[in-house]
């Protein structure tokens, strides 16, 4: 009897329908939220499972937009993501765990040069058809990081007290990803 392995199923990050956000506190009195819209990455999921089996993503870092080109250009600075010396923000997963509806991911997060291990939880957001006879899925997921530990840590202290950039920053993600037509791994 032959037994025919089946392959993992390899998506791809569709940019044009996937979000990459971040929110931070500003002044201590509001948040501020902004994006990168240039990235890719990959999703490899197990023979007939949602849950991923492991997640990998590259995002540019000068595509920061924060709806205020000052500040994107501060933040583009060797004061925050100093673009010119560390160009990409990336992301490699280490393990995942739980069930489709709500799961961990594991993994190592790279900004500036400098990587830590991170958590974020994450959900299973469906399957379609697409228009154009391809298989997509979506995915949510979110974690809270101190920027500081990534080496970001420019701030000015306010005369009322506080700081003007808060040290903890939330990540949330909403992807959709693309089947490969012929899995890579």
């Amino acid at each position: 009897m032959t037994t025919q392995l089946q392959q993992a199923s390899v998506y791809t990050l569709d940019p044009a329908h996937t979000s990459v956000e971040f929110v931070v506190r500003h002044l201590m009195i509001t948040k501020v939220r902004g994006r990168f819209t240039a990235f890719d990455g990959e999703i490899e999921l197990a023979p007939d499972s949602d849950l991923p089996r492991s997640i990998e993503a590259t995002i540019d870092a000068a595509s920061i937009d924060t709806r205020e080109e000052q500040r994107d250009a501060h933040l583009r600075s060797a004061d925050f993501f100093e673009v010119e010396k560390h160009p990409s923000l990336t992301f490699k997963s280490t393990g995942i765990a739980g069930t489709p509806d709500a799961f961990t991911v594991r993994g190592k997060l790279t900004i500036r040069g400098v990587t830590r291990d991170v958590e974020l939880a994450g959900s299973f957001e469906g399957r379609a058809a697409d228009p154009w006879g391809g298989t997509r899925v979506g995915y949510a997921a979110h974690t809270t990081i101190n920027r500081k530990d990534f080496g970001l840590a420019w701030n000015a202290a306010l005369e009322t007290g506080g700081v003007v950039v808060g040290d903890e920053v939330r990540i949330e993600l909403n992807v959709e990803a693309v089947l490969h037509e012929s899995p890579s791994r």
